[in-house]
């Protein structure tokens, strides 16, 4: 049997946990924590692989294990890792209290309604994004991953971030400070969790479910749904293609550039990813904000005219353009060049396709597209309806070949 003590966080297990165990395995400050049998072999986890072949050992002779681990060792801890390797049923798993709900317990917040995401040997701009896209998330940091980088990633974002350091311990510190402060500090290696915080919205509605909040009931919404100019905004026909081609999840960063009215960012807001919309025009990027906030997500905006705006923004997982002009080769190729994964472009032009499509495949995009055409319902005198033809519109989006076999989660 495999006992897994969870420690540190909440009140202190006692002395005595690794009681009758021939081998503890650990960080060195837990193990200095407890008490362990006079002949225990104790083994302080740095290199996960050697400690679980010496555990392996114990546990095919039917000898007692004891791993002591951080909080609550099921979320995001060893007992992943411990039950793949051995078995749920050989594991007797005492939970302490995790770093996150003890860092949201210092600053008196819930946190039914908050995002986990671990940055602990994970690349960092899943947790940056999901930080820009929610107003309550919680960072489980690691070396090249802490409070100073991620605050060097939100420098520009509107964000309060608490670093709880050494929580549990006689050296516990909960700071609440800027990106930028956090940037500018060396904070070592105690930190156990940071909260990224919009602190406006900290206190969400009353939930029935746990987790951040649901994705969008529909997308594709109806022209209506959205401030625009003169019936410039993306038709939900097109936006609904093009939401599937760009595939906007949490924890990835996508672009609307050309954004008008914003509709296609708002709708990647609203299915979980952290958005940048980039807008020439100060009416534009204004009625951009505007939609944003009437759904209810959060959405940068950038005013500037691309392709040259683009330059200072982080890489994003997703492109659609939506403008352009006699620029747009130029602002797709840019596009192209940086998206990991897919870039989506909308033209009422024929002129434009060729070389729309040259600038995707020239990035070593997989090309293809289609031309929509629609008719939607219109009434007519005397209860009838007639079918309206819609403009028609051409759709192309280039795929990464590597992102077709990549893993869906974040």
């Amino acid at each position: 049997m495999i006992t897994v003590v969870g420690m540190g966080a909440g009140a202190p297990p006692g002395a005595d946990v690794a009681a009758g165990a021939e081998l503890v395995v650990g960080g060195r400050r837990h193990l200095d924590a407890v008490r362990l049998p006079e002949r225990a072999e104790r083994v302080v986890l740095g290199a996960l692989a050697p400690a679980l072949d010496t555990v392996a050992e114990y546990v095919a002779e039917g000898r007692p294990v004891t791993v002591l681990a951080s909080g609550d060792p099921g979320f995001f801890g060893i007992v992943r890792v411990l039950a793949e390797r051995f078995g749920a049923q050989r594991l007797d798993v005492r939970p302490g209290v995790s770093s996150v709900a003890a860092a949201f317990a210092r600053v008196g917040l819930p946190w039914d309604d908050a995002v986990v995401a671990s940055a602990h040997g994970r690349d960092l701009r899943t947790a940056v994004n999901l930080c820009r896209a929610h107003p309550k998330v919680a960072v489980l940091t690691g070396p090249g991953a802490g409070p100073a980088e991620l605050g060097a990633a939100l420098r520009t974002d509107a964000r309060v971030l608490v670093v709880a350091s050494a929580l549990g311990s006689g050296e516990e510190r909960v700071e609440r400070v800027t990106p930028a402060e956090a940037a500018g500090r060396d904070w070592g290696a105690a930190v156990s969790v940071v909260l990224c915080l919009d602190e406006a919205r900290a206190l969400g509605p009353v939930r029935s479910v746990a987790g951040p909040r649901a994705g969008a009931a529909g997308w594709a919404l109806e022209e209506s749904a959205f401030a625009h100019r003169d019936s410039m905004i993306t038709k939900f026909e097109v936006r609904a293609l093009a939401l599937a081609r760009l595939g906007p999840r949490p924890g990835d960063l996508v672009w609307d550039v050309g954004a008008g009215s914003g509709s296609v960012a708002v709708e990647c807001a609203r299915l979980g990813a952290a958005v940048t919309a980039v807008e020439k025009t100060p009416d534009g990027v204004e009625r951009v904000r505007a939609n944003a906030a009437a759904h209810g997500v959060d959405v940068r905006v950038v005013q500037g005219a691309a392709p040259a705006a683009l330059s200072r923004l982080d890489d994003p997982d997703a492109v659609f353009v939506g403008g352009g002009g006699r620029e747009l080769p130029a602002i797709v190729a840019a596009c192209a060049r940086r998206a990991r994964r897919s870039v989506v472009v909308a033209m009422a032009a024929l002129d434009r396709v060729p070389a729309a499509r040259e600038a995707l495949v020239d990035a070593g995009l997989e090309c293809d597209g289609v031309l929509l055409q629609s008719s939607r319902l219109a009434p007519l005198p005397g209860y009838v309806t007639r079918l309206a033809a819609t403009n028609p519109v051409f759709l192309l989006w280039g795929v990464r070949p590597h992102s077709r076999t990549e893993g869906v989660s974040p």
